[in-house]
């Protein structure tokens, strides 16, 4: 069952939660983070940066030391942890696994579509640790971009029909998965075989308000957000990052809204669950292509939040090649 989203865009919900930024000097646009339980480190990617990035936290929100930067080639969309150590990385010309911070890049899978005109975006490994990658059509004006797995035999067209895929995630028990459009402002549902991990029996789990023709930020038409990256917690709820809209979503597993928090910065991207306890929610935000009148209201945008929940969420699965 889908809700409508109506808040406006200057809403403040549940000032109870209280952010804490880690870090300070903003990327572009940051996405894709990760709690990594051995490392006690957060992992996340600066997409126009270029680069992946990594922090120490010790206890539960307090950093440790500087940020380390991995520089790139090309645009990295999404990362996930390797099994035995290193990261796999989706970037805009293939799927690479890194055995060493800073090392040398093999590539898995070529980037199956044409690059000048797609990249791949949001992705992580589910829990029998196959890797997704969903892409973004860059002209934005046709549903081209798709979902991909790649396994010991490959790498697989998984699903398609949207424009940007975005807010990938999984049920506790795996027979469910969530899959957004963040331009059609949609989230759909989809059930899952757990042995060869596809999709079927496609649902609308939530709908947001689409953007107003004429919006732009500071405007008094209200726009809520459209859905970006996405989280899973212990209790089966979908947490969304909802971009221009300056808020969390936190969705029942029949997609009703049960919480709206309020971020600190206008396009968060994506949030995770990390800390000891799973109990630290981590979000990544952007400040690329944000008007210098919003940027000077919110000079943080760009930084990696984060806050304290009551329910914990679920850890990150690894790759296992």
């Amino acid at each position: 069952m889908a809700k409508h989203s109506l808040t406006g865009h200057n809403a403040r919900m549940n000032p109870e939660h209280v952010w804490t930024a880690i870090t300070t000097a903003p990327d572009g646009l940051s996405e894709s983070p990760f709690w990594h339980p051995q490392e006690h480190r957060l992992y996340w990617v600066d997409i126009p940066g270029r680069r992946l990035a990594r922090l120490l936290i010790q206890g539960q929100m307090q950093a440790q030391g500087t940020v380390e930067y991995w520089p790139m080639a090309e645009e990295p969309g999404c990362i996930a942890p390797v099994q035995g150590g290193g990261l796999i990385v989706a970037l805009r010309d293939g799927i690479y696994l890194g055995t060493a911070w800073g090392g040398p890049l093999q590539l898995l899978a070529a980037a199956p579509y044409d690059t000048t005109k797609m990249r791949f975006n949001d992705g992580k490994c589910d829990a029998h640790g196959r890797f997704w990658a969903g892409t973004l059509y860059e002209p934005k004006d046709q549903a081209l971009g798709q979902l991909y797995m790649l396994d010991a035999q490959g790498l697989h067209a998984m699903q398609g029909g949207v424009t940007t895929a975005n807010g990938l995630a999984w049920a506790p028990d795996g027979r469910a998965a969530y899959w957004s459009d963040t331009a059609a402002h949609r989230v759909r549902a989809f059930d899952v075989d757990l042995a060869s991990g596809q999709f079927s029996g496609e649902r609308l789990f939530h709908q947001m308000t689409p953007k107003p023709a004429a919006w732009a930020w500071g405007s008094d038409a209200p726009y809520a957000g459209r859905p970006d990256g996405a989280a899973m917690d212990a209790e089966g709820c979908y947490w969304s990052a909802q971009y221009e809209g300056q808020r969390l979503l936190r969705l029942s597993p029949t997609g009703q809204i049960m919480t709206e928090v309020t971020t600190p910065v206008p396009c968060p991207t994506m949030p995770c669950f990390g800390g000891p306890d799973l109990q630290t929610l981590f979000i990544t935000t952007s400040r690329q292509g944000r008007s210098p009148q919003e940027l000077t209201q919110y000079p943080q945008a760009g930084c990696v939040f984060a806050m304290r929940v009551a329910v914990p969420g679920l850890g990150v699965n690894f790759y296992q090649a």
